[in-house]
């Protein structure tokens, strides 16, 4: 059988119940509660479900699609029929990416019980499955979505209609001499193997077969020796070669004769290129490995926008979801909005729009159940307060009560300045107006007056000329505080910014400015060496515009070029902007965290990103990038007889005077395996803070380019040598097997002499 899963169902009571099926309610709302039929299929990773009403359509889901099961009343929905349905008969599921959860109340305790056991088991297999099965698995699927008479064969109208599923364009003589070579038993049908042999000859990688053969003394295979060449010379591994060659062949090659003669044939080559060994990223670079003791402004923190809003700020749904995503994606800085409710209960949403509204205390419970699930490191909640001072009482006392000792309170023993993320692991801060200073609030000089007034000269700071009328009227209502809110804030304090020389004289190390992504441009391009000074001394945060009503995001990499620690995105929009996001924070072990580069640390550096060759220790590098081929690129038009025509575009990101883009030409009509070894070349001045992306397109000579697939990642998370990309959809989940392979060199530029 094809499928390495359904080893697993035998003696699995749980999967076994699944693959019988069971009816359970499907939950959107109070009132939309509807039965459904869902059956785990033979293939052990796809979910079925459909109405009980006959002739109605069904639908479908892939176990690899699921992020996570919740058990119990833990999503909006669920807890809205709490009174309803008992919790131990309530589950969600919850998808990767941007698609909706799936909210399920199941006749009984023991059904309930049954599936989340069922996909919990599911989705373990699936994570402990090698590169190998993962392929195998995927040919099975291919297998039966093909198959259409279902009687286990295929024939060759079907494998015809195999190809094009899969974005191959083959002329018939190829594909028929390939059918018949591996119709071993000459019935004119491949059965499971034949099928098999079939995909391996069309998937035959000629590209890494010549690599193979460069390097391989008798062409068959690489002994110790010839791998130990190949690292060192192509690889540019960092490693004993010694020492890594034999891990390789210890762990990639799976014939056990080759390893008997500590040897590498071709098809250990090729799992060892398609491992996350062998792709572009630095697996050192995956866990933690900064220094995580310095403080917080020497950092850039991922950090989220409207955080509660799951579609547009106009008419969006606000959403203790958004909470969730975020804080799942390794988000450290959340936004909540906060406004007068009823019931004397403050509420979360897009105040004077019609976005659905929130209670603040679901918002608060929802952080500090998920805050430190995916990273044990700060979080911020950034307060936008707009709530009278009873409600912000009520708020200070949700936030002690439900946070308890998660919520910082008082400035950390002996230390002087801004804590590191070290100090503050499994805290929450709160980010927001306070009364006076921590110096009087730690010396007990804040008078015991029950509320303060947010101090005038940041009123003042806040007329500008172009905003003259506005905050003329603002001036007028000055906001009151509640003491206890107050009480909340520690080390990130809202002030309003004046000047860059204002702040050096004056600001204090807890003081945090915020900018709307316009007013930092107009920074970026007055005084940026100014600004990059300003935030190796404070926390800066950076948000869109509000014109963006359909919360489009901006590129943050000109205000990472700046400093700005916390950047704040719309979590909830796929695109660019949230591919750079993901691409820096991928590193460091997804904590939310990332050292920035030693030059803008320091304030006696100086650094300019307008002007990157006067930095101390310049080290410009050529960056090479040669696009040789790639691999089972999705279907992006879903008319039944088109086929990608797919180029390859890099993108550098980075100082001004890095950015750049190239791309390959494009070609006709293979999504299936298409080669270019086309060569790209990159100055990089400041490679420090270069992000490199790279995005496949399907060409289009009348319209846009529709969008494949891209991957972003630090120019320094690179590695040399011959790599693979594996691939992600728009929403930054994987779409397997789809890769590019590519060869990497980074070499350094020798300086023109005027310039030292």
């Amino acid at each position: 059988d094809l499928h390495p899963q359904n080893k697993c169902i035998q003696g699995d009571d749980n999967l076994q119940s699944m693959l019988v099926g069971t009816v359970m309610r499907k939950i959107k709302s109070r009132s939309w509660k509807k039965q459904r039929y869902f059956k785990l299929q033979e293939d052990c990773t796809t979910i079925w479900y459909k109405s009980k009403k006959a002739g109605n359509t069904h639908s479908t889901f892939s176990v690899s699609d699921v992020e996570a099961i919740r058990e119990g009343h833990q999503s909006e929905v669920l807890l809205s029929i709490a009174d309803e349905f008992p919790a131990d008969r309530c589950f969600t599921l919850v998808f990767r990416g941007r698609r909706g959860n799936l909210d399920l109340v199941a006749e009984s305790v023991e059904e309930a019980q049954s599936w989340i056991r069922g996909m919990k088991k599911l989705i373990e297999n699936l994570e402990n499955m090698g590169e190998r099965e993962k392929l195998d698995q995927w040919i099975g699927d291919l297998f039966k979505k093909a198959d259409k008479n279902k009687d286990g064969r295929m024939n060759f109208k079907e494998v015809r209609d195999l190809l094009k599923m899969m974005n191959v364009d083959m002329n018939e003589h190829h594909a028929h001499r390939l059918f018949t070579m591996a119709d071993k038993s000459q019935s004119g049908t491949l059965e499971d193997d034949e099928f098999v042999l079939f995909y391996k000859m069309l998937t035959q990688r000629e590209d890494l077969l010549k690599v193979f053969q460069d390097y391989s003394a008798d062409g068959q295979k690489l002994s110790q020796s010839d791998l130990e060449d190949f690292l060192k010379e192509e690889q540019l591994e960092e490693d004993d070669f010694q020492q890594k060659a034999k891990q390789l062949i210890e762990h990639y090659e799976p014939s056990d004769t080759a390893k008997l003669l500590n040897a590498m044939t071709f098809d250990g080559f090729l799992m060892y290129l398609g491992s996350s060994e062998g792709s572009i990223f630095n697996p050192r670079r995956r866990g933690v490995f900064q220094d995580m003791s310095q403080p917080l402004c020497h950092y850039f923190i991922s950090s989220s926008h409207n955080t509660y809003l799951m579609e547009d700020q106009l008419r969006g749904q606000s959403s203790v979801e958004g909470y969730i995503r975020a804080l799942n994606r390794g988000c450290r800085c959340v936004e909540v909005d906060c406004w007068d409710g009823a019931n004397g209960e403050p509420i979360v949403y897009h105040g004077h729009t019609f976005t659905s509204k929130i209670l603040f205390k679901d918002v608060v419970s929802a952080v500090g159940k998920y805050a430190f699930k995916v990273s044990e490191y700060p979080v911020i909640l950034s307060i936008e307060n707009h709530c009278s001072i009873e409600q912000q009482r009520v708020m200070a006392q949700h936030l002690n009560h439900i946070l308890g000792d998660k919520l910082l309170k008082t400035t950390l023993d002996g230390k002087v300045g801004l804590p590191s993320p070290e100090d503050l692991k499994g805290k929450i801060l709160l980010k927001a107006k306070k009364i006076g200073g921590l110096e009087e609030s730690f010396n007990g000089m804040v008078e015991d007056s029950l509320t303060g007034e947010a101090s005038d000269e940041d009123e003042v700071a806040e007329i500008d000329k172009d905003n003259l009328h506005r905050d003329s009227i603002r001036c007028r209502f000055k906001q009151h505080l509640s003491k206890e809110l107050s009480d909340c804030v520690v080390y990130c304090k809202s002030v309003h910014f004046s000047s860059f020389k204002h702040s050096r004289i004056h600001s204090k190390f807890y003081e945090v400015t915020s900018f709307t992504e316009s007013k930092a441009r107009k920074h970026l391009r007055d005084a940026a060496a100014e600004f990059v000074h300003h935030n190796s001394r404070q926390l800066t945060r950076v948000y869109p515009s509000g014109f963006r009503t359909d919360s489009s995001n901006f590129n943050p990499q000109e205000m990472w070029n700046a400093g700005c620690q916390i950047v704040a995105l719309n979590f909830q929009t796929a695109g660019e902007g949230m591919d750079m996001n993901d691409g820096l924070f991928s590193q460091n072990g997804h904590c939310g965290y990332v050292l920035k580069p030693v030059f803008m640390r320091e304030a006696a550096k100086r650094f300019d990103p307008e002007m990157p060759q006067n930095q101390d220790g310049y080290q410009p590098v050529i960056l090479t990038i040669q696009v040789i081929s790639g691999q089972q690129l999705p279907k992006v038009n879903i008319k039944e007889d088109s086929i990608v025509d797919p180029l390859v575009r890099v993108e550098i990101h980075g100082v001004p005077i890095d950015q750049a883009k190239q791309e390959t030409r494009y070609i006709e009509n293979n999504g299936f395996n298409p080669v270019w070894y086309d060569t790209l070349r990159f100055t990089v001045h400041t490679p420090e803070l270069a992000m490199v992306r790279f995005v496949v397109e399907d060409y289009d000579k009348t319209s846009k380019n529709d969008f494949v697939g891209q991957y972003t990642l630090p120019l320094s998370c690179m590695q040399q040598g011959y790599r693979h990309i594996h691939l992600l959809s728009k929403d930054g989940t994987t779409i397997p097997p789809s890769s590019l392979f590519v060869h990497i060199r980074i070499t350094k530029l020798d300086k023109p002499s005027s310039l030292s």
